[in-house]
């Protein structure tokens, strides 16, 4: 059964509205995002580039950018060792293509998700030896990997971690467990004092080329066209749109619309999509799975390459390439989703807590995706293995209720690897481990039947009479939405139902009227399974909903249209 939260927090929204010029329903909304200053909420509103954070205040990155400086000046060979997500590679583009601005004598790895696994290993630190290479810069991972940087160190080599991963701690202290590099960036460090723990790991390894840039005299205007770049891994990588990492999304975006990048080009027109009208919701489900694809079903070095494209016809070719692997990742996604799901209620499972689904056959990179989609159907923690070349391998998707990574710990000794977030995490075992994991991972599990409901968070009630094309536009100023920062919901009770349609070849749309009992009428749209949505109404007078309201256009007219995402 849903809960449906309606938030109730008080401010006095008229001064609000005064000081700011919005609506007092918007004033609402900020202060359900967490804004109670007006400093806070005019950061919120108005926040430029300007309001962002100094990179110095990061733990490490003065003697991060000094030894890095030391190093090109020296003409010592760098490797940027990344990861085979879009926060790892748009990490490694920005990390690598800032070091070659720069002078630096540097090049690229990003691990091969099948044959690598996550991150720094001990066969990429022995290759970068082999190589001659002197300084390891990693960027997106590197905080776990502690026995791969002594390894490194031990054959003479200096190593730097830019990360922005949780950092591995003892179980039995809870102090912090930091890798024996030259210089560890990463704001989750207990030492580290920057104001704002949220980045993705491409912005931490920008404000590394941010400080770097501005040591050694290049203007700050360059250090900018990353934004972009910064701004899809932070979408892509579902970090909350808050604080500064929303001013880096709004930024961003706006580069977008004037890109003259032609690997990004390529995919928003392969695409379809118009750069002038890009928004968060396009790069998370449609830009970001192509990036994500090629790390998934081949190597990430393509999607790198797209990034690195010197034409515009190369860029087309890579662009396809990766567009066409998404598809077959969806069609493969498919397959699996629906085994999982079998499995995940079938009598052994259904019970369970935490979902630990064993899938042999999949390909493990479609993992975390099968993982998310478990989380979303069940409302549960959800962990998805599948068979490696070295055992198994696994990931996982939580639920705000359930610290995954903390969770993890309590088992580390059933795992041969594994690190993450609370929302997110990855791991490999021995395929006899399995049962005894899951096993583990319930008896440990204190959630209650309250947690595992699904919540649904409504801003407040609004009555149908107050919503206006003004109001809606009022909306805008709260973009980007996201993570964190999400497309303002309500809810309203007592509405009626009229003229239901079904529309679309796959009957997943019902078109109508709602009307509340001042006889107040806007058009409305259901998407999802319409036959249940039909079969719902059909003895009912009236329906609560929870909707957003929204400016439609169709052939040059526009009018208002309720969005409706739940209704009981």
């Amino acid at each position: 059964m849903e809960q449906w939260l309606v938030s109730m927090k008080k401010a006095d929204f008229g001064a609000i509205a005064s000081r700011f010029d919005i609506d007092p329903v918007t004033a609402r909304l900020i202060r359900n995002r967490g804004l109670t200053e007006f400093s806070e909420i005019d950061k919120y509103l108005n926040g430029t580039l300007n309001d962002l954070y100094p990179p110095a205040l990061l733990k490490d990155m003065d003697r991060a950018c000094g030894i890095i400086s030391e190093k090109i000046s020296q003409k010592k060979r760098i490797r940027v060792i990344g990861d085979y997500d879009i926060d790892g590679i748009m990490s490694t583009y920005i990390l690598l293509s800032g070091l070659k601005r720069l002078g630096a004598l540097a090049d690229e790895r990003i691990p091969e998700r099948i044959r690598d696994g996550y991150g720094l290993n001990e066969n990429l630190v022995k290759s970068a030896h082999a190589d001659s290479v002197d300084t390891i810069i990693t960027c997106d991972n590197g905080i776990s990997a502690y026995e791969q940087i002594r390894l490194a160190k031990e054959l003479g080599m200096t190593v730097i971690v830019t990360d922005h991963h949780e950092v591995p701690f003892d179980a039995e202290t809870s102090a912090q467990i930091i890798p024996p590099a030259d210089a560890v960036i990463d704001p989750k460090q207990d030492m580290c004092s920057y104001p704002f723990k949220g980045l993705c790991g491409a912005v931490v390894a920008w404000k590394l080329i941010s400080c770097l840039y501005s040591k050694h005299g290049v203007p700050q205007n360059e250090a900018e066209n990353f934004l972009m770049f910064a701004a899809i891994a932070t979408v892509g990588d579902v970090c909350d749109l808050q604080d500064e990492n929303r001013i880096i999304v709004k930024y961003g975006i706006e580069q977008l619309a004037h890109s003259k990048h032609y690997g990004l080009n390529a995919l928003m027109s392969l695409n379809g999509l118009d750069p002038a009208a890009i928004t968060t919701y396009h790069i998370g489900f449609i830009i970001g799975p192509c990036l994500n694809a090629s790390g998934r079903l081949d190597t990430a070095e393509k999607a790198l390459a797209l990034m690195n494209a010197a034409s515009e016809n190369e860029a087309i070719d890579l662009a396809s390439e990766l567009i066409n692997m998404n598809q077959s990742r969806k069609e493969m996604t498919e397959e699996y989703a629906k085994k999982a799901y079998e499995i995940a209620e079938s009598e052994e499972l259904s019970s369970d807590r935490v979902l630990v689904v064993y899938l042999p056959d999949c390909h493990e990179s479609l993992a975390g995706i099968i993982a998310g989609r478990l989380r979303e159907k069940y409302n549960k923690p959800a962990f998805v293995i599948t068979d490696s070349e070295s055992g198994a391998k696994g990931s996982g998707r939580s639920i705000d209720e359930y610290s995954m990574y903390t969770e993890l710990v309590k088992c580390g000794g059933l795992m041969t690897q594994f690190g993450g977030h609370p929302k997110a995490a990855g791991l490999s075992l021995e395929k006899d481990n399995i049962d005894m994991l899951r096993e583990a991972l319930n008896a440990n599990c204190v959630l209650t039947e309250e947690d595992l409901a699904k919540k649904i968070h409504a801003d407040m009630v609004l009555p149908l009479r107050y919503i206006t094309e003004s109001l809606i536009n009022d909306f805008e100023k709260l973009k980007p939405f996201g993570q964190g920062n999400p497309r303002p919901l309500f809810v309203q009770k007592e509405l009626s139902v009229i003229s239901p349609s079904v529309v679309g070849k796959n009957r997943n749309v019902v078109r109508m009227q709602l009307s509340d009992r001042s006889g107040c009428r806007i058009p409305a749209v259901y998407f999802g399974d319409a036959d249940a949505f039909m079969e719902y109404i059909s003895d009912k007078k009236e329906i609560s909903a929870v909707f957003y309201p929204a400016i439609n256009t169709f052939r040059g007219v526009s009018s208002i249209q309720l969005t409706i995402t739940n209704y009981r």
